[in-house]
């Protein structure tokens, strides 16, 4: 039977960024989001709920979500879900939590903070992304040109 397993979220940072470096070299980010729904209730009221997600990122990805964000920040993420599973210290019962693994991001929003468009994407002024599809490992992302008013054919 086939899978898939892909997440797309958009929400903002309840913590800064934890950065560190593993054995080898590589860089690992580890941070959370909080992502808010608002709907209507049975009875007519407006209500809103949030889940927690917690995200980890590798590589230079991990280098520039530990540059450029901070709590609070919104971001947009596109990844995976990855179960991990640990021995509880105090019960010793097994638990488990889902992991949302970064493939790429998209800052969202605008002002001079965001100069940056992660896993390969061009970024110019205010809210405008430019969307490539991403670059093949170990070759880098090629630009995209800026579009004017007068080449958008509508």
């Amino acid at each position: 039977m086939a899978s898939f397993n892909k997440v797309i979220l958009m929400g903002n940072l309840t913590r800064d960024p934890e950065l560190r470096q593993t054995q080898s070299g590589t860089s690992v980010c580890r941070f959370s989001i909080a992502v808010n729904r608002s709907y209507n209730a049975q009875d007519g009221n407006l209500r809103e709920e949030t889940c927690f997600v917690e995200v980890d990122s590798f590589g230079r990805t991990a280098e520039n979500i530990g540059k450029y964000f901070s709590k609070g920040k919104p971001i947009l993420l596109e990844g995976r879900l990855r179960q991990d599973t640990w021995d509880d210290k105090d019960t010793g019962k097994s638990r488990s939590k889902l992991v949302v693994v970064l493939d790429r991001f998209e800052f969202v929003g605008g002002g001079r903070d965001s100069s940056y468009s992660g896993g390969g994407d061009d970024q110019s002024a205010g809210n405008v992304y430019k969307r490539t599809s991403p670059a093949p490992r170990g070759k880098a992302p090629e630009r995209v040109e800026e579009l004017e008013d007068d080449d958008v054919p509508f």
